[in-house]
This record gives structure tokens, C-alpha cells and sequence, in this order.
């Protein structure tokens, strides 16, 4: 991923905090079939590694777990948000006539090695902890044990757990930031304004985290 100094974001915590937010990663593999791109949640481990460590499962009917092998590297893309950005959102577009459309985002990039789990008990471990994650704000929280054993066990039996040691974190927060700071809070009001709080809410901070650099 093409990363300008000013989009970077170089912060490992801000990076976790976003695939915990947004776990719904892109899994790009490059195995014997070629390449190949699954949607999967991934529950992150941020202890173990020294970037963290993913997991998630696939359908046994889903061929990427054989594509692949232990070892292979891989890489998943997370993204936070995104918006379009007018130039006409700009207030010195109107002055100078200067500016052109843009696409703003926020995604972070993890690579890494991949391990293939045909094991029940991890897959087992794996799904007990991504749904008591994802359960855990509803009225009634869902726990695997609601279901008949039968039947989860009969689910178990038909995913393959794997598991990535991330060993490079790539970050890329694309706010406007070379912009002027007038630029970059008239469009992040304007999103603001049309509904598109994510991106918006992270370019005003951006504006003030430049404002802050101006100021010294």
C-alpha cells in the first residue's frame, strides 16, 4: 500500500483499536489456485506477537483452507470508513479554483503468516470467543450453549479454524491532511453535516492534531 508520510499512521494501538472496531477484514491469499479474497470477522489477540495475532474460520466447503498452507504469508485489509470529497466542500476552491475530487478513508493492513487449525477444540474455542465479543452488548446475549449440543457440534464439525501472526501493521488514515486547515474542516463539516460521521469526526481531529503542530 502506497502510504504519503502525511497519511500514515504509525500507531499499533490506534491500529488494534481499529480491527476491534471494524473485524470484518478482507482475507487475500496467494495460494496454489492463485489468488483468492474471503470476507471473514477476525477476533484479535494483541498479546500474543509482537503485532498482534488474528483468528477466525472458514466453511470446511470453503477451498481456501487447503489453497493454503502453515507458513504461507498473508495479508488482511481492514477498513474503518470512507467518504467522497467535493471540491466545492473546500473554501478555497472558491477563491482560487484549485482543487479536485478525492476519496477519503481509513484502513489498516495486516500481514503475516498463516496456520491452519483443523481442530475441533480450537475452532471450538475460536467461535465461543468471537460471539461472546459480538453478543456481549445485546439485551440477551446469545451463548453457544442455547442450541442444542447436537447441532453445534454438528456446526463445529463443518469450519476450519485459521490463525495469522501478524508481522508487519500498516496504517493509512487519508483525512485531508495536506490540506489546508481550512480545506480540511469545511469538508469534514460538510460529511459531517450529510451523515458521514466517521470519516468527518477523524478529519476534524486531524485539522486540530495539524493545528496543534502549526502551533509550535
Amino acid at each position: 500500500m502506497y502510504v504519503p508520510a502525511h497519511f500514515d499512521e504509525p500507531s499499533q494501538d490506534v491500529l488494534h483499536d481499529l480491527i476491534e472496531k471494524d473485524p470484518l477484514g478482507i482475507l487475500i491469499t496467494h495460494g496454489s489456485s492463485g489468488l483468492d479474497a474471503n470476507h471473514i470477522p477476525f477476533e484479535l489477540d494483541r498479546m500474543t506477537g509482537d503485532h498482534g495475532t488474528l483468528r477466525c474460520h472458514v466453511a470446511r466447503n470453503n477451498p481456501v483452507w487447503q489453497d493454503i498452507a502453515t507458513g504461507d504469508e498473508v495479508l488482511v485489509v481492514f477498513r474503518s470508513a470512507d467518504a467522497y470529497i467535493s471540491p466545492n466542500w473546500y473554501p478555497s476552491k472558491h477563491e482560487f479554483h484549485k482543487q479536485v475530487p478525492t476519496w477519503n478513508y481509513i484502513v489498516a493492513h495486516a500481514h503475516g503468516q498463516v496456520t491452519v487449525h483443523d481442530d475441533e477444540r480450537y475452532v471450538r474455542r475460536n467461535v465461543a470467543k468471537l460471539t461472546h465479543r459480538h453478543e456481549a452488548n445485546q439485551p440477551l446475549p446469545w451463548k453457544m450453549g442455547d442450541a442444542p449440543r447436537e447441532f453445534i457440534d454438528t456446526m463445529v464439525k463443518a469450519i476450519v479454524g485459521l490463525e495469522i501472526k501478524i508481522t508487519r501493521l500498516v496504517g493509512k488514515a487519508k483525512l485531508s491532511q495536506n490540506k489546508e486547515l481550512r480545506d480540511i474542516r469545511g469538508a469534514a463539516e460538510t460529511l459531517t453535516s450529510h451523515g458521514e460521521q466517521k470519516v468527518g469526526q477523524a478529519m476534524l481531529a486531524a485539522a486540530e492534531q495539524k493545528s496543534g503542530r502549526a502551533d509550535r
